[in-house]
């Protein structure tokens, strides 16, 4: 008996085992660089829980292994889509509403949907060392009629991939074709995500690299180099507001919930530029240095719902130019 005893003691003295919210993610968010270990640290505070990321590639991976895992994924969120993916996201009936009481976005464009949450955004563009160009371009023609070299991404897995794909078809239609095949000389090769294109843009492998505006903001603040800069379309560039939305199969929907509006916080936005180097999308500061920035003076943006109609045709037009 006092055996017995002693060991109902001994259990109700261990601390219950933590919740886990597992929330699938681009890999380079969970790097060590990246904004995960500050995201993790931040909300693992505030809920006492244990949160996962699971780096699963790209945002275009994403979409594919939750299509392959269905409403048996270990997902409770996703975290790194952006609007050229929401609607094949949300065709997955994968999906639950978001919180009704979260912060208005602070973003370009009015913000409507009841199921993605926009954490963060920038505009694609292309990074270059000052040093290197004696002439930058001013439009996808002058890109392609020059001799510039430059590293892009796949559209079928990359998230800036598919924004250039949308940016050149928002720009030119269904005569992109000619666009990318004037293109394809230029391009050195095509990675699989942004982080593998960035680091050979570094290693010198090219001229110039398909990022963001907001890009040389790391370099300026963190490398105190201020030799990086971004080409200025006159014909506009595309934005990318990046989202994050909750399972409906979760097991965990609450946790899922407080971390949707964890992600809306000025707690959490405030690290996001110099963790993710993009813009807040809610009311937050920004560092010195982000004032620097190219601000373009057109914004692209075409709807989840155009940007899913037209990504087949797109995306067929891409391959055809890049196979001749």
């Amino acid at each position: 008996m006092l055996r017995t005893t002693a060991l109902f003691a001994a259990l109700a003295a261990m601390p219950a085992q933590a919740q886990e919210l597992v929330v699938y993610t681009y890999d380079s968010f969970t790097a060590d660089w990246g904004a995960g270990p500050q995201v993790e640290a931040l909300f693992e505070a505030e809920c006492g829980c244990d949160l996962t990321f699971v780096g699963t590639g790209d945002g275009a991976a994403m979409v594919a292994r939750l299509q392959l895992e269905g409403a048996g994924t270990d997902a409770d969120v996703v975290l790194g889509l952006d609007t050229n993916l929401i609607q094949a996201a949300r065709e997955t009936g994968l999906f639950a509403p978001a919180p009704t009481d979260l912060a208005v976005p602070a973003l370009p464009i009015e913000w409507q949907d009841d199921t993605f949450v926009p954490f963060d955004w920038s505009y694609f563009a292309f990074v270059y060392e000052t040093y290197a160009l004696d002439t930058v371009p001013t439009s996808f023609e002058e890109l392609a009629q020059s001799d510039i070299s430059i590293l892009i991404q796949d559209p079928r897995s990359s998230t800036p991939g598919l924004g250039l794909l949308m940016w050149i078809d928002a720009l030119y239609g269904d005569d992109a074709d000619q666009i990318w095949s004037d293109l394809a000389d230029n391009i050195v090769t095509v990675t699989p995500g942004w982080s593998e294109a960035y680091g050979l843009f570094l290693e010198g492998e090219a001229e110039m690299v398909l990022s963001y505006t907001t890009s040389p903001a790391y370099h300026l603040i963190a490398e105190e180099d201020d030799g990086k800069a971004t080409a200025a379309f006159e014909e506009g560039h595309y934005m990318q507001v990046e989202v994050a939305a909750a399972l409906a199969d979760s097991d965990q929907p609450d946790l899922a919930a407080q971390f949707l509006t964890f992600l809306t916080s000025a707690q959490l936005q405030s690290v996001l530029p110099t963790t993710q180097w993009m813009y807040p999308a809610y009311e937050a500061e920004v560092p010195t240095g982000f004032d620097t920035l190219q601000s373009p003076e057109i914004a692209l943006l075409q709807s989840p719902e155009v940007a899913a109609e037209r990504r087949d045709a797109a995306l067929a037009i891409w391959q055809d130019a890049l196979s001749q």
